[in-house]
């Protein structure tokens, strides 16, 4: 069942199941909170109460607001996480995996860990080394024309190619949702701004973090020339000791719905070590 929190400038929505720690989820851009429907289950199941959470923008949370950054973001995830009464492991993919990394950051007290999926968490620069990785140039392109035209269209023809190698039973039903979605009032400009927010913040604090962090890149993510790279990357910006990185192959840059079993098999033992009561 859905709950909303009104907060400053609008309301997020989201889901809360299971009983035990908290671990919060939160999606990418243009996305929303079904991109976890194969994760939740394996998790209660685990023994965790699960905080399913719509970023602003997206899903059933408030489509317009003043701003999309990494920054607003993390506020929103620690509104949700002291409203419910933390503390707890965030989960963070794409976008609001660098959120995660400013919520640790501002709110050690309230963070005992973060898990980021295939995380944009330092500033990008684009080479011409990286462009000459077919499927890096390829995305790339594919995020521009929809930044540019706005064009549900072109998202979809990125997430084919970001979802290449194994694609959900449901694709189909995904693709049709999202584009329901995208289609109400706002939430394409939503997307469009999110695409246009550096991830500048994100990376100036990644050294204040002080809780353990976990990060999973998928071995054919399109997004990077290189995920492991970028993982490895993460991991030495972070304090030392800190960070771990795994890699699930074969994924592209929605590990948790590709292959949602390796994802959670992964995440598993980080959450018995650090998820706390």
């Amino acid at each position: 069942m859905t709950e909303f929190l009104k907060i400053e400038g609008g309301t997020i929505a989201y889901e809360v199941t299971g009983e035990g720690p908290l671990v919060v989820l939160t999606h990418g851009m243009g996305d929303s909170r079904e991109s976890y429907r194969f994760v939740v289950p394996q998790l209660v199941a685990a023994g965790y109460r699960v905080a399913n959470v719509d970023l602003r923008g997206c899903g059933e949370s408030s489509a317009v607001w003043p701003s999309y950054t990494r920054t607003d973001i993390a506020g929103d995830l620690l509104a949700v996480v002291r409203h419910l009464g933390g503390t707890a492991v965030l989960v963070g993919q794409s976008i609001s995996g660098g959120a995660a990394t400013v919520a640790a950051a501002q709110a050690p007290d309230l963070i005992e860990g973060i898990v980021e999926i295939a995380p944009f968490t330092r500033k990008q620069a684009i080479n011409l080394g990286d462009l000459r990785v077919k499927s890096y140039r390829t995305g790339m392109t594919r995020l521009l024309m929809m930044a540019v035209l706005g064009s549900v269209k072109w998202w979809h023809k990125y997430l084919d190619l970001a979802f290449e190698g194994r694609k959900p039973a449901d694709w189909s039903t995904q693709l049709q949702r999202n584009a329901a979605m995208l289609a109400e009032p706002g939430r394409m400009k939503a997307l469009q701004k999110m695409g246009q927010t550096p991830a500048t913040d994100a990376g100036e604090q990644l050294g204040n973090v002080r809780c353990p962090v976990l990060i999973i890149e998928g071995s054919r993510d399109p997004d990077w020339a290189s995920p492991r790279a970028e993982g490895e990357a993460i991991v030495a910006e972070l304090p030392a000791g800190l960070g771990r990185l795994e890699v699930i192959e074969g994924a592209g840059h929605y590990p948790h719905t590709q292959y949602p079993d390796e994802t959670v098999a992964a995440m598993l033992p980080f959450l018995k070590a650090y998820a706390r009561a």
